[in-house]
């Protein structure tokens, strides 16, 4: 039930410290999913998703340890029966709580497989820029305190590619006081893969100069951003992954957009 090979005991850590809803008691459910849940430094973000949603006054409750992988990467590696039994267990589970009319996913591998993946699923699902934007939008996410850096936007291939999702990150990024907003050559539809999706986000790789995330790091650095702001828990880790081979560090910074915008509010 997730590509970590752990025990659903082990989802309970990242909130083991926070008084949270259980998924029954809330009209919206944050989904973790598997790697922000068991991952050290994805653990940071799905804590970041449960203080923003906090001081926006949104109620919201988890699945907790009963929630299990949404079956994205197994299915793209070739196991289709697994993820079959994945959809199967999930769409039951999602179903069975007649109070959810909503789910947010932090990953929008998560989000695209629930959305386009999963005939059935009666809760609408949303990628957290597409959630976040509409409070924006509503008047609801205020983001007030200054953030003075250069920020580039790496579109992540399952929101932007896949689903032609552009305009909802960069609004929350565009909406932060201070911010020198820039875009890479590469963007939108043209945005360089981080290489973290199907599959290879658990497939040992040697260090090479030529692959894409490197390049992607050292287009940031050359175009004088300070932070590279994603919206994908997998571009989270590859692009910090590569700062760390080319020896970037202290140089520029990869950050989650919800990363950003917390400091913000």
């Amino acid at each position: 039930y997730n590509p970590w090979s752990l025990g659903k005991e082990k989802r309970a850590e990242w909130y083991k410290d926070l008084e949270l809803k259980d998924a029954s008691e809330a009209d919206l459910c944050l989904y973790i999913g598997c790697t922000p849940a068991f991952d050290n430094r994805l653990q940071k973000l799905a804590r970041t998703a449960v203080e923003i949603l906090q001081k926006l006054k949104i109620d919201f409750g988890i699945f907790g340890t009963e929630e299990i992988c949404c079956g994205n990467e197994i299915k793209r590696l070739g196991d289709t029966w697994s993820f079959d039994a994945l959809r199967e267990a999930n769409t039951e589970m999602f179903n069975g709580y007649d109070n959810i009319k909503q789910v947010m996913t932090i990953s929008p591998h998560c989000w695209n497989t629930f959305a386009n993946e999963y005939p059935g699923l009666n809760p609408e699902v949303q990628h957290y820029s597409v959630f976040l934007a509409k409070q924006l939008e509503a008047g609801v996410l205020k983001p007030a305190k200054k953030f003075e850096k250069r920020v580039v936007y790496h579109d992540p291939c399952f929101l932007g590619k896949q689903n032609e999702i552009y305009d909802e990150p960069r609004a929350l990024l565009q909406s932060i006081p201070g911010i020198d907003f820039v875009e890479f050559d590469r963007n939108r539809e043209n945005s360089l893969c981080c290489e973290g999706g199907g599959g290879r986000m658990w497939i040992e790789i040697e260090h090479a100069p030529d692959r894409l995330a490197n390049i992607r790091v050292q287009d940031a650095v050359d175009m004088g951003a300070d932070i590279i702001a994603v919206a994908c828990p997998f571009c989270l880790l590859t692009l910090e992954d590569a700062v760390k081979a080319l020896d970037l560090e202290g140089k520029i910074q990869v950050l989650d957009i919800m990363e950003i915008i917390n400091t913000t509010i």
